[in-house]
């Protein structure tokens, strides 16, 4: 131990490396010829993949509007909850296809795949989306039915006569 009193900055500079990093380069938006942002979405079976561009809010889901296709005031919220966040309702266009599950996992995957979609298109609207968890994927699914019961816990009616 021939350097028993160097300090951490001093090793670094030993090994060659800088004690301060260096920023990292801004993020580049992601977007195609058409102007587009694309993402997908997850949520228990089902699939969204989400289409994004600046325009006058326009909602498009399996070529129906949002809410013709989402009726309950519940899955609209769950929806708009990534631009109310952001504070960016109404300024971009969404056309979005869903397959697989119910309703309720096709409104949870629409708001994955919007939230991924606005990040791909504006990088810095990714911490207030992150802060509001819209880009981790729910991954609960159903348990599933065992045998010798008749739901995935639920045991058949007992009667001792």
């Amino acid at each position: 131990m021939a350097e028993a009193g160097s300090s951490f900055a001093e090793l670094s500079k030993l090994r060659g490396g800088a004690v301060d990093q260096a920023e990292p380069a801004p993020i580049e938006p992601k977007i195609d010829a058409k102007g587009r942002s694309y993402a997908t979405g997850r949520r228990k079976d089902a699939v969204a993949r989400v289409w994004v561009k600046p325009g006058k809010g326009a909602f498009v889901v399996n070529g129906r509007d949002m809410p013709a296709y989402f009726a309950r005031p519940t899955l609209q919220m769950i929806i708009n909850q990534p631009y109310d966040s952001i504070n960016r309702l109404g300024q971009y266009d969404v056309f979005c296809t869903v397959s697989g599950g119910g309703l309720s996992g096709q409104a949870g995957a629409v708001r994955h795949g919007l939230s991924r979609a606005l990040v791909a298109h504006e990088p810095g609207l990714r911490p207030a989306l992150k802060a509001g968890g819209f880009l981790t994927r729910d991954d609960r699914q159903v348990e599933r039915k065992k045998y010798g019961r008749a739901k995935a816990r639920r045991s058949f009616q007992f009667s001792k006569r």
